[in-house]
């Protein structure tokens, strides 16, 4: 199972050095208030994926925080008490 792992691996890090290869042509990011940037399409492509990156794990995370507090209190032994008898209720 490893070696498939590492096989799809290599093949999507050579895949993106033929996109890098492919897409090296400056381009002009251009801001509001004449702002621009001036960098490698490949660059660019590559900031705006990282971007998108960061922006999803951070939705994830309040999901995930409140998660683990829940599988914490779930995984705290409960207290239960052990001289009480259940209580009856009346007929």
């Amino acid at each position: 199972m490893g070696i498939v792992t590492w096989t799809i691996r290599l093949v999507l890090f050579l895949l993106l050095v033929a996109l890098a290869a492919k897409n090296i042509e400056p381009v002009t990011l251009r801001f509001y208030f004449d702002l621009a940037l001036q960098a490698p399409l490949i660059v660019i492509l590559l900031g705006a994926f990282a971007i998108g990156a960061a922006f999803g794990v951070l939705a994830l995370l309040s999901t995930v925080l409140r998660q683990r507090r829940e599988i914490s209190i779930l995984r705290k032994p409960q207290k239960m008490p052990v001289d009480v008898p259940p209580a009856v209720p009346p007929i």
